[in-house]
């Protein structure tokens, strides 16, 4: 593997209000629904990073906002460990073949991949899977461990292409992971949410060695983000569970719409 490589940077002083804000703002959106990268990332280049690095830069805020929910959600009684790291092993070998094959993407395509994915997601949303699994839902909505092994092995397989997505760019992949579980698992949006928050954020720090090791990855930025990110992937956590499924999918069918006009305008 080559050495770590350190891209040329210079962090302005006003960069970090600018950067520590958006970051609270999509850790918190990142926590209920997913899509906060569209923020942080266009916040990324306007102030002078690469697109790739910008990519890669963002997935220091990502690895702390997860951490952050998951320590939340802990907090809250909603957490299963065992599960979720079933779940996370085949999205990080998936991340590493997605995160590689971003370092030399070039900016066009990765524009038009972006777009033509979040408009598929918006689909998944608008379609609402979960509504087949309902009768499930009501029955084992919070339990972790009742469901058929053949659930479990179509669950792992659909995450480690999942994994692949989210290590190539990451944006939106929170609201996949939302469809696959609620469709597969038949789990609420709360407990959906509390694996969602393990997964992206396991995963993701291999995805970042990746970015890492290919100078992909702007420290001093990242950081500052992650701090942002940090708090509102905390605040989220508890927004979750103490307001429950109906405003997570409020606040998910808002963002999806959002980032489907905002990506509507880097089509050529």
């Amino acid at each position: 593997m080559p050495a770590l490589q350190i891209p040329d940077f210079k962090m302005e002083i006003w960069h970090i209000p600018v950067v520590f804000t958006i970051g609270i703002l999509a850790g918190f959106i990142n926590t209920l629904a997913g899509g906060g990268s569209l923020l942080t990332l266009p916040i990324l280049i306007f102030l002078g990073l690469p697109t790739a690095i910008a990519n890669g830069t963002n997935r220091i805020a990502i690895v702390v906002q997860c951490m952050s929910a998951v320590a939340g959600f802990k907090k809250k009684g909603i957490s299963h460990f065992k599960l979720s790291l079933l779940f996370v092993i085949p999205a990080i070998l998936g991340a590493i073949i997605g995160a590689q094959i971003a370092v030399d993407l070039s900016d066009i395509l990765f524009k038009r991949v972006l777009a033509i994915v979040m408009l598929l997601v918006l689909g998944l949303i608008l379609l609402d899977p979960a509504k087949r699994w309902n009768t499930n839902r009501q029955l084992r909505g919070n339990d972790p461990v009742r469901f058929g092994r053949n659930q479990l092995i179509a669950t792992m397989i659909v995450l480690f292409f999942i994994g692949i997505y989210g290590g190539f760019i990451q944006i939106g992949v929170g609201f996949i992971i939302i469809a696959a579980l609620t469709t597969i698992t038949g789990f609420n949006l709360v407990v959906t949410n509390s694996h969602k928050a393990f997964i992206a954020g396991t995963y993701t720090i291999f995805a970042l060695i990746v970015f890492a090791f290919n100078g992909k990855v702007c420290w001093s930025i990242g950081l500052c983000l992650a701090a942002g990110m940090g708090l509102g992937g905390w605040i989220g956590s508890h927004w979750a569970v103490d307001k429950g499924e109906r405003w997570i999918r409020l606040v998910l069918t808002v963002c999806v719409i959002a980032m489907v006009i905002k990506l509507s305008g880097f089509i050529p």
